[in-house]
């Protein structure tokens, strides 16, 4: 099986796609990267809104319906879970791999 052309996703946009696995809006999606990242990537609000863009192009993550009319709130799409699940599969086996050749 052929691997997708977006894999491997870089570490921010990992973990972007993981922060919307519940909606938010672009000041949470920061802090969510940061706390699931353990404080290793924080991104600039001029970051995150190319990288939103991008993703919102590829159809990873769209924009949902929120009560405040002045925040745009994001969720991840199926297609952008299967690609997240792909890339986890992906790392799955580099560290099973790694761990059996360091023995």
């Amino acid at each position: 099986m052929e691997r997708d052309k977006h894999l491997p996703l870089t570490e921010t946009v990992y973990y972007i796609l993981l922060a919307l696995v519940e909606p938010a809006h672009g000041y949470l999606i920061m802090q969510k990267v940061e706390e699931l990242s353990g404080g290793q990537v924080r991104m600039a609000a001029g970051t995150l809104y190319g990288a939103i863009e991008n993703l919102v192009k590829l159809k990873f993550i769209q924009p949902v319906a929120s009560e405040d009319s002045r925040r745009k709130v994001y969720a991840i799409t199926n297609k952008g879970l299967d690609i997240l699940r792909l890339d986890l599969e992906r790392m799955k086996h580099m560290i099973n791999v790694t761990a059996d050749r360091l023995k």
